[in-house]
């Protein structure tokens, strides 16, 4: 029997961070918090089978796929298409990946292969209010497609700090 599995790591650094400087170890983060879980959503389900069977739909590629977050607790269901942020807009933003994400290695041996990695930033400017919601996106949160979503709360998020989310959806 195959699992959904999904570890979701943030990252939280001291003001305006670059991926550059991070990569050179020139900063480390003040926390990091790590969550297991989520939901794969129904219509995450079927643009992944859609692709599957060469149907056209908008990849989850470097180009298109974003992190989204948001600061609403309503219940996850699998029916939900978007992010469920209280006030909307306003409490909910959708970061592009960095480069070279989303990241799979494609081999016919390997369990890491079962993987895939998502990563966003979210810099001292953006989303700024209480992080209690987030999934993938296969464009902006409202017009992409969402792929999963979690509830729970990782903090609130201030123009002090970058946050780094990263997940790994993984089959086992």
């Amino acid at each position: 029997m195959q699992r959904w599995i999904s570890h979701t790591k943030v990252e939280k650094f001291d003001g305006e961070v670059t991926l550059e400087q991070r990569e050179a170890g020139l900063t480390l983060p003040y926390e990091v918090d790590e969550r297991h879980g989520n939901l794969l959503v129904i219509g995450g389900a079927s643009a992944l089978f859609s692709r599957l069977i060469a149907v056209t739909v908008t990849a989850f590629d470097n180009t298109n796929a974003r992190i989204g977050v948001g600061n609403s607790t309503t219940a996850v269901v699998d029916t939900q298409t978007d992010l469920q942020a209280i006030a909307g807009a306003a409490n909910r933003q959708g970061n592009v990946m960095e480069a070279t994400y989303p990241q799979h290695t494609d081999t016919t041996g390997t369990a890491g292969s079962k993987s895939i990695i998502f990563r966003s930033s979210f810099a001292t400017t953006e989303a700024n209010f209480l992080w209690n919601e987030w999934g993938v996106f296969n464009g902006a949160p409202g017009t992409g497609r969402m792929l999963n979503r979690k509830v729970e709360n990782l903090g609130t998020k201030t123009s002090a700090a970058t946050w780094v989310l990263t997940l790994t959806l993984s089959l086992a």
